[in-house]
């Protein structure tokens, strides 16, 4: 027996316009909308439980009737409940009960605004690891710390500042493991075949611009500590050198924290503890790294290499400094290459016809060097300083 009653298919047909339906077929109907009743209802419980939900929704039905290929529902949500009335002369039938409008209403109401029209924007996420204030991005306030654990404002003689909070930078495992393996086998076992291959590897790989303030962090922080060590600032040499190779890597905003580490090879007092250790070939690299740099970044950053030669100079023309210092000097002068000439306004004369040698011809750097060293011999005694 089916559970929707006969009298309900009458009256639904009464209702589309059907008045002579013959009675004999009311049964068969009843029993025939039961079963697609159910066949659509199990349907949306398999949408439904496919959604992780215990609550049937309209939108698993929707889902149902596509599923079954059934012409969807035509119309609009709406958020107030339906109200049902009773029919005048029928205690069956009901129907729901629409506010009227006027059609004068209907005709002065304003025209909706036009929808955009479909286009595709691209925007940043993210630029090195700080995600910029913009429409599409989450906003600051939803990223901040609550109210809650924030701690209370800072002053500082009476006004207020500002404290931002820290971006957090994510690494994966994969290239937290693969930093920690490169420093580890710059630090212990920088002679050995894996770390050339590590260099091969920092020069070539394209997944590593993450990584590039770490590295850059670590470089500044041995030199800084290690100055008596030839062969970890040679290696550290090594690796900056690997990263300026690396096409896909994004140094530019970084050159900052590197380039001291690199003049601090250069035209440092004393570098390794040995007198075996070859620091006048670290400082030839850390040379070449500085031209490179300047080539390479010179257009982006104008004021660079202006700078750099400056500091070359000011160790260069101080006659208080050491003899690889001045090495070290004439060496990143050389390297920078004749351009730098057009600041021979501000050197004597004799210092100028050295440098030109030393750009003409670099393979006799150590001759020249000789000359400086005469030179500033020279000057000392007529400073009076011995």
């Amino acid at each position: 027996m089916s559970i929707v009653p006969k009298e309900t298919i009458e009256v639904i047909a009464q209702s589309i316009g059907i008045n002579n339906l013959d009675p004999d077929l009311l049964p068969a109907l009843a029993s025939d909308v039961e079963y697609r009743v159910r066949e659509i209802m199990q349907e949306a419980i398999k949408c439904m439980r496919h959604s992780k939900r215990t609550t049937l929704t309209a939108d698993d039905v929707d889902s149902a009737f596509n599923l079954r290929n059934v012409e969807p529902i035509y119309g609009f949500a709406s958020g107030d409940p339906l109200r049902f009335k009773r029919a005048t002369g029928h205690k069956d039938l009901f129907y729901v009960d629409d506010k009227g409008l006027e059609f004068k209403d209907v005709i002065e109401a304003p025209l909706p605004k036009a929808p955009l029209d479909t286009a595709v924007v691209a925007h940043w996420l993210a630029i090195d690891g700080v995600q910029p204030a913009i429409p599409e991005n989450a906003p600051i306030e939803a990223l901040a710390v609550p109210s809650d654990i924030k701690k209370s404002e800072y002053k500082e003689d009476g006004i207020s500042v500002d404290i931002k909070l820290p971006v957090k930078h994510v690494l994966s495992r994969e290239l937290q493991l693969y930093f920690e393996k490169i420093t580890e086998l710059t630090v212990t076992r920088s002679n050995s075949i894996l770390f050339k291959e590590a260099l091969v590897s920092l020069a070539t790989d394209s997944g590593l611009h993450p990584l590039v303030p770490y590295f850059t962090y670590f470089v500044a922080d041995e030199v800084s500590q290690n100055l008596s060590n030839y062969h970890l600032l040679f290696a550290l040499m090594r690796i900056v050198w690997s990263l300026l190779r690396n096409p896909h890597l994004h140094i530019e905003p970084y050159l900052h924290q590197l380039m001291p580490s690199v003049i601090t090879c250069l035209v440092a007092k004393r570098l390794g503890n040995k007198i075996s250790d070859n620091h006048w070939e670290l400082r030839n690299v850390a040379a070449n790294l500085v031209a490179s740099v300047c080539k390479r970044y010179g257009h982006v950053y104008h004021n660079l290499q202006p700078r750099l030669t400056r500091t070359l100079l000011h160790a260069f023309l101080d006659p208080t400094k050491a003899l690889p210092q001045h090495y070290g000097a004439v060496q990143g002068l050389a390297a920078l290459g004749p351009s730098v000439v057009s600041l021979r306004h501000s050197l004597p004369s004799t210092i100028i016809s050295l440098y030109l040698c030393v750009c003409v011809e670099r393979e006799s750097v150590c001759a020249c060097l000789c000359l400086v060293c005469n030179r500033l011999n020279i000057r000392r005694q007529q400073l009076g300083r011995y």
